[in-house]
């Protein structure tokens, strides 16, 4: 099965977030087509979680918290994954339910 570009998903991700009236925006534009996604929520609240596409035991690609904890501690780990991997995609989800829609059907790609 043929993979979306990262701008494609990128695009359509924050798409589906509009239609749910859920802010987000792109805080790192990573490569077109291959690079990875890291997706920030952020509920307001001073804190975040982070999450990346990784395999879960299955070999089904799932999303996964990278880590959770105060903003400016996230934020540092995203410049640290950044130093890396500089095809990196952040986007930042602002919502103070904590929705990413992340667990819905599509959203692997």
């Amino acid at each position: 099965m043929p993979r979306l570009t990262a701008s494609f998903w990128v695009q359509a991700y924050l798409r589906r977030l509009g239609l749910a009236n859920i802010p987000a925006f792109i805080v790192h534009k990573g490569d077109e087509t291959a690079g990875a996604v890291l997706i920030k929520s952020n509920p307001l609240d001073g804190t975040a979680t982070l999450f990346h596409r990784t395999y879960g035991a299955d070999g089904t690609r799932i999303w996964d918290v990278l880590g959770t904890g105060p903003e400016p501690e996230m934020d540092a780990l995203i410049a640290r994954q950044r130093s890396f991997d500089r095809d990196l995609w952040v986007i930042e989800v602002e919502d103070q339910k904590g929705q990413t829609l992340l667990d819905e059907d599509g959203l692997f790609g």
